[in-house]
């Protein structure tokens, strides 16, 4: 199987690449949308409307037994047209040590998801730090408010359409921070 890699990819990464890409095109067909190792780690992005049924089966199968969620992060890809934001899942056999990377990507006009509560309990934070940070809307999960952030907030300060610091100051530059 090719693999696009980082040239520090050990052999049992690329094992583990191809055992999972494998069991994900069997069992969802064209869902896998690409698959590549970065700094060894494998990493799968995924169609959205599949991913609550892959990361299920990702926990569940024998042959893997990803049942540790090590975490779920939201990301904000302002120039990526279309795919403007992505949901990172991070999950961990830990009897094995093995650990994967799962991605789906959204446009900003339907940032929405399954919750995966359901699975993982401790994805409740997660969640809600995503929706607060980020505005995803998680289908399903028992109680989606802000985590952190006050209630009266009506903007979510993670999108990068914010500028990191206060405009009435001339110190300090977006461009300083990697925009």
């Amino acid at each position: 199987m090719h693999h696009p890699q980082h040239p520090q990819a050990s052999q049992a990464t690329l094992d583990l690449h191809d055992q999972v890409a494998t069991l994900l095109t069997s069992n969802f067909g064209d869902a896998l949308e690409s698959s590549r190792i970065d700094f060894d780690f494998p990493v799968f992005e995924v169609n959205k409307s599949k991913i609550h049924e892959i990361v299920a089966f990702l926990k569940s199968n024998s042959n893997v037994s990803f049942e540790f969620l090590t975490t779920l992060a939201g990301i904000h890809y302002p120039d990526n047209t279309g795919r403007e934001f992505s949901m990172m899942y991070q999950l961990h056999n830990m009897e094995k040590n093995l650990r994967i990377r799962i991605k789906t990507f959204m446009s900003e006009k339907d940032v929405v998801l399954p919750t995966i509560t359901d699975l993982w309990p401790a994805s409740n934070w997660m969640e809600r730090e995503a929706y607060d940070f980020y505005g995803f809307k998680f289908i399903g999960h028992p109680d989606l408010r802000r985590i952190l952030n006050m209630d009266e907030m009506n903007y979510f300060p993670l999108r990068k359409e914010y500028a990191l610091e206060d405009a009435g100051r001339d110190d300090k530059e977006d461009k300083y921070f990697g925009r």
